[in-house]
């Protein structure tokens, strides 16, 4: 069932590659949601991703009592991308994001960043995150990854009845920026982690193979790369006891979340354990918090989840 207010789809005219919007939702206010740059094998999967990404910022807007609706871009990346074609494909997506006229605002996700959004903002008031020196907040790594922090400290008093995760084996997929903030942040645990880039493998924490990474036995799995990892094949090789990460729809589809409800593992839906980095942008750049304040914010995530798990209206 369609459940979208609007799905464009352009060829760009500087650069010839797709790019997209899909608005989900503006009812309780202007739609936010990060810009992706990534390849897909078909234009029908970029599709499908943005029209899943978008419902899911709605949820997550929704989650944090943010007043945004949720919308989210994607860029099809076909080609080589040269520095120039990479500056001609942002500022096509500019193009598309005034014809929302402001209904859609964009910010940084996986494949770009704050500079990328310095383009953006060339063409279009519409784009946060730009670099600090520009008047932005940057990188939103930092406040994701305190916020699925923040998600483990409650669910951790929940599951294990302790404040932490000290002595707890936790299993981080995906080693990017996020991924190794969460690891450095979880004192006291024994930390593996596991990313598809080789080169990023430490002596500092242990190691898997992406392809073992939901295999190990373990007592928290953090889910930090990309969505659709939790399928019913995945979850009867899961021996963990509480799922929390900052990947985006980490379910392949809502019936999984039963799935783990009968095998007795909690999941943080991920729209509230990642809501870190959006609530930190909005409140600095929306409402003029500043640094401190916003991490305030970022910190009362720890509430939602214990209110979350506490009613049972998690898995």
């Amino acid at each position: 069932m369609w459940e979208h207010e609007r799905l464009v789809v352009r060829t760009g005219k500087r650069s010839g590659m797709t790019t997209m919007v899909a608005l989900h939702s503006t009812d309780a206010g202007p739609a936010v949601g990060g810009c992706r740059m990534k390849t897909y094998p078909q234009i029908t999967d970029a599709i499908a991703d943005v029209l899943r990404l978008s419902k899911a910022m709605t949820l997550k807007c929704s989650a944090a009592g943010i007043p945004h609706g949720g919308a989210k871009s994607v860029i099809v990346v076909d080609r080589p991308v040269t520095p120039q074609r990479r500056r001609d494909v942002l500022l096509d997506h500019a193009d598309l994001i005034n014809e929302f006229g402001g209904a859609y605002r964009a910010g940084p996700d996986v494949g770009t960043g704050p500079d990328d959004m310095l383009v953006l903002k060339e063409l279009t008031p519409y784009a946060y995150c730009l670099p600090e020196e520009h008047g932005g907040t940057g990188s939103s790594s930092g406040p994701t990854a305190r916020g699925v922090l923040a998600a483990l400290k409650a669910a951790s008093q929940h599951v294990f009845g302790t404040n932490g995760l000290a002595g707890k084996k936790v299993v981080i997929s995906g080693f990017g920026s996020v991924g190794e903030l969460i690891a450095r942040g979880l004192e006291g645990a024994e930390v593996i982690v596991s990313d598809v880039d080789e080169s990023r493998r430490t002596d500092e924490f242990g190691w898997v193979p992406p392809d073992q990474a939901y295999k190990v036995k373990a007592d928290v799995l953090v889910p930090a790369a990309v969505g659709g990892v939790l399928s019913p094949e995945t979850v009867k090789e899961l021996d963990v006891r509480l799922i929390v990460g900052p990947a985006n729809n980490q379910l392949t589809d809502d019936s999984v979340a039963g799935l783990l409800e009968e095998r007795g593992i909690v999941w943080v839906p991920d729209h509230v354990a990642s809501a870190g980095g959006v609530i930190y942008t909005l409140a600095r750049e929306d409402d003029g918090a500043g640094h401190e304040a916003a991490l305030t914010r970022v910190d009362g995530i720890e509430a939602t989840v214990r209110r979350l798990l506490t009613t049972g209206q998690g898995t």
